[in-house]
């Protein structure tokens, strides 16, 4: 595990500030984008072990970047991410589901969900 990459992409700088420490003291390395558009360049430039993914962000969504990544590295395990999990009657866990994220994190990420979560889908996409 060690050394493993993860991506993490949320315009919301606390939140990324608390993945980053959590996943840090696990031994991942971490990077970050702020908006989806520079996700998908650093994904495509860098596949990550692993991509966590706000649903909403105001300059290129999740849901852009869960699409760009499912076509250009469908291999790239995804977590989506979000504080809300309806927006007009919209599921946006299922949605996100259905677009090829591979789970769903509700926010505030609690230490422990989020470390499983990570290390279950590394394990997952090597096996496979």
């Amino acid at each position: 595990m060690a050394f493993e990459s993860v991506l993490v992409v949320d315009d919301d700088v606390a939140a990324v500030a608390s993945a980053r420490a959590v996943l840090n003291a696990a031994g991942y390395a971490v990077y970050d984008a702020r908006c989806g558009q520079r996700a998908v360049q650093r994904v495509m430039a860098r596949p990550p072990a692993v991509v966590i993914t706000a649903i909403l962000m105001p300059d290129g969504d999740g849901i852009e970047l869960i699409n760009a990544v499912k076509q250009g590295r469908p291999e790239t395990p995804i977590i989506a991410i979000s504080d809300r999990r309806l927006l007009r009657g919209l599921d946006l866990f299922h949605l996100a589901t259905a677009l090829g994220a591979d789970a769903v994190l509700a926010k505030p990420l609690e230490g422990e969900t989020l470390l499983a979560t990570v290390a279950g889908l590394i394990w997952a996409a090597r096996t496979t």
